[in-house]
């Protein structure tokens, strides 16, 4: 940058709206790239959204701490958010109802089998504590994740970066995964991905099928109550 540059710039960066706009746009334009390529399941807008805002965050050298305070609206949404994970369960509960079984028994064999996983293969490759608790809600949706962690001495901030791979790997294999399976009903495989991927599964399970959507955000909401039970149970069992 020259110096005429870099100070308007500084100027720009004074204000909390930029980064709160920049990110608005920077996802818009994800999603545009997402749209233009037919929703193809590697073409995930959200990991396309991290990559560019942190291309911007180094090209500008900005600090993560600057850009958090200019985007935190964004954060705080997160706990509104996670409230409203009760309506698709409220809409569809004579649905829901109806498949009251398959749903138990699918919910606990998932939420176990996360966490049961992530801390052993954690514990088998001489990850420390912190670290494994960091990872065991990683299927969880953020504001959750983050929140159990930190009450059972994990690194938050570990959580949130594991969350995201997890969602955005749930996103890019379900629909190949599920196709190779042969599994065909949509309410499967959308309970499937929002147990499994939270948020940005659920969200690339609306793009391919409202049933698969609403049955994803059920799945997203189950998850995170039964993680936030079961997690200490079974960190105790293994420390």
């Amino acid at each position: 940058m020259s110096g005429a540059d870099f100070g308007l710039w500084t100027y720009l960066a004074a204000s909390p709206l930029l980064w709160l706009t920049l990110t608005l746009l920077v996802w818009i334009a994800a999603d545009g790239i997402a749209v233009f390529c037919g929703r193809h399941p590697a073409v995930n807008p959200v990991l396309i959204a991290i990559v560019l805002v942190a291309l911007i965050l180094v090209a500008t050298g900005t600090p993560y701490r600057v850009y958090f305070e200019g985007a935190q609206f964004i954060h705080f949404l997160l706990g509104p958010a996670t409230v409203a994970l009760a309506v698709p369960l409220y809409r569809n509960w004579r649905l829901v109802r109806r498949r009251l079984l398959p749903i138990a028994a699918a919910l606990v064999a998932g939420s176990v089998t996360a966490v049961v996983s992530a801390v052993g293969l954690a514990l088998l490759f001489g990850v420390p504590k912190p670290a494994v608790i960091a990872i065991a809600p990683k299927s969880v949706t953020a504001a959750i994740a983050m929140g159990v962690s930190t009450e059972l001495g994990g690194d938050p901030a570990l959580t949130a970066v594991l969350v995201i791979m997890t969602g955005v790997l749930g996103a890019v294999m379900v629909t190949p995964l599920m196709n190779a399976l042969k599994i065909r009903d949509y309410a499967a495989r959308g309970f499937a991905v929002g147990l499994a991927a939270h948020g940005i599964g659920t969200a690339r399970a609306f793009t391919v099928d409202s049933t698969a959507g609403t049955f994803a955000g059920i799945g997203m909401a189950l998850n995170a109550v039964m993680t936030a039970l079961i997690m200490p149970v079974l960190l105790a069992f293994f420390f």
